[in-house]
């Protein structure tokens, strides 16, 4: 059953794990202050030493901010899927169903070339009922602008 269009969220519409990317990113912040600061008040460090130390620290804050990154942004033309290091632009026909499964670690999408494609930007880890109700916003947008169906349990 397709949801009332009134409660259809208006395009453009980003979601993402908001909580999951704060934490990542806080977290990588704090990685890189604190290895930096140690690679600082080391006395017996090198230059060179120093140096790896805090490539060191940005290469963490560089993993974890990918890991930031999935995000899943509906507009009128479809829906444009980021992933860690993918991006791909569908259009609404493409997309056939919205899946999110007890268990799933994040949506898929079933697309009309008969592929299923991961949506990491929807994702249940630190906000279950959040990524719920985007799955069914997803779902209902792809049911009102292309060929989508089928329920998201």
């Amino acid at each position: 059953m397709s949801a009332p269009a009134s409660e259809l969220p208006s395009l453009p519409v980003t979601f993402r794990p908001t909580r999951t990317r704060v934490v990542l990113l806080a977290v990588g912040a704090l990685l890189f202050v604190v290895i930096t600061a140690i690679a600082l008040t080391l006395e017996q460090l090198s230059a060179g030493e120093r140096t790896s130390f805090v490539f060191t620290a940005l290469l963490f804050f560089g993993v974890l901010a990918l890991l930031s990154r999935p995000k899943v942004v509906a507009h009128e033309g479809g829906v444009t899927v980021v992933n860690l290091t993918r991006t791909r632009r569908l259009s609404w026909p493409e997309i056939l169903r919205v899946n999110l499964r007890a268990g799933d670690p994040w949506v898929f999408l079933d697309l009309s070339d008969g592929t299923s494609m991961p949506a990491l930007g929807i994702q249940p880890g630190i906000g279950k009922q959040q990524a719920i109700r985007d799955a069914r916003a997803l779902r209902a947008l792809a049911e009102q602008h292309g060929t989508g169906s089928g329920p998201v349990r």
